[in-house]
């Protein structure tokens, strides 16, 4: 009796196991937590771990003396940068040529995905998805020496077919006056298609029974595009142009690099160029850090403004 009056107490004493929701999630979306693994190393590998390299921005690094061996001298490459009459010329062309992406091509998306979002014909339309998604796989050397080739002031086909039409001949690369436009024009021609994936998936997510009690009400397909497409998609437009703003200060690199000559220079060289010309280069490395954290700095700060307008008009934001 004693025995079992023990044991009774002890059953009674036991602490019943806790249902942890990240336990039992796990158990239950395990599949879906290994997809996560290769998109996470990624990012912690190139995005995050990164970060801490910023950390030489604040000191004069040496790379034989390391991280710990530097000596730390706080805010100084940011006051070289600041007063170097530099800066307005790098900050100038990098905002206005940034200013020109946001504005001229991040509707293009947009109005190519409504365009393509009318088009019953099933094949056509494919067909034409396929046209303009296929630049997207370009690299930036092909689609510059394209440009040149085409544009070339002896050989190239368009300067060709004006000389035949008795005009002159013009090298919009060599021009200042339509190098920002030529630039402008080689991304939209290169990544509008690939931008309207998105668009496209969240027009397929609209109800059908919108448009037809609008149609019953006598809307026309402009009416319905501007009173359901358009409302309808808000949300994904909105969260799209807050991480476009995220890399308002990324203009593209390579792109840049390739476009820059001795004529445009005044207008093409950003922050980017100048950070390669002095850190891949020239070996300031703590200098160049201090101008890539200052341009990540601007764009954080125009995510958070941006991630906030969006929640005051009723929105999710990013975060």
């Amino acid at each position: 009796m004693n025995l079992t009056f023990k044991k009774s107490i002890r059953l009674n004493n036991s602490v019943a196991p806790v249902d942890n929701p990240l336990i039992k999630s796990l158990k239950k979306n395990y599949l879906l937590y290994i997809m996560l693994i290769p998109g996470l190393t990624f990012f912690l590998t190139f995005r995050y771990l990164p970060m801490l390299g910023l950390s030489i921005s604040f000191m004069d690094y040496q790379p034989y003396l390391g991280v710990s061996g530097s000596e730390w001298v706080g805010l100084k490459h940011f006051q070289r940068f600041f007063s170097d009459p530099i800066f307005f010329k790098l900050f100038r062309n990098t905002l206005w040529l940034a200013l020109l992406n946001l504005v001229f091509y991040f509707p293009i998306p947009i109005i190519l995905s409504l365009l393509l979002n009318e088009v019953r014909n099933r094949v056509f339309k494919r067909s034409v998805q396929s046209c303009i998604y296929l630049p997207h796989f370009l690299s930036w050397v092909v689609v510059v020496s394209l440009t040149q080739m085409l544009f070339d002031s002896n050989s190239g086909i368009v300067n060709i077919i004006k000389e035949s039409m008795g005009l002159e001949a013009f090298n919009p690369m060599l021009s200042t006056e339509w190098f920002r436009f030529t630039v402008l024009m080689q991304i939209v021609w290169k990544e509008a298609g690939w931008g309207t994936i998105i668009f496209l998936a969240a027009l397929s997510g609209v109800n059908q029974s919108l448009y037809e009690a609008a149609y019953i009400d006598g809307a026309n397909r402009w009416k319905q595009t501007w009173h359901i497409t358009l409302p309808s998609i808000r949300g994904t437009i909105i969260t799209m142009f807050i991480l476009r703003l995220g890399q308002f200060m990324n203009l593209g690199f390579a792109q840049m690099l390739l476009m820059v000559n001795a004529i445009t220079r005044d207008l093409g060289e950003i922050f980017d160029t100048y950070v390669y010309e002095l850190g891949i280069r020239g070996g300031q490395f703590s200098y160049t850090t201090a101008i890539g954290l200052f341009k990540s700095g601007i764009s954080l700060v125009l995510v958070i403004i941006a991630n906030k307008w969006a929640k005051k008009i009723g929105e999710d934001g990013i975060y």
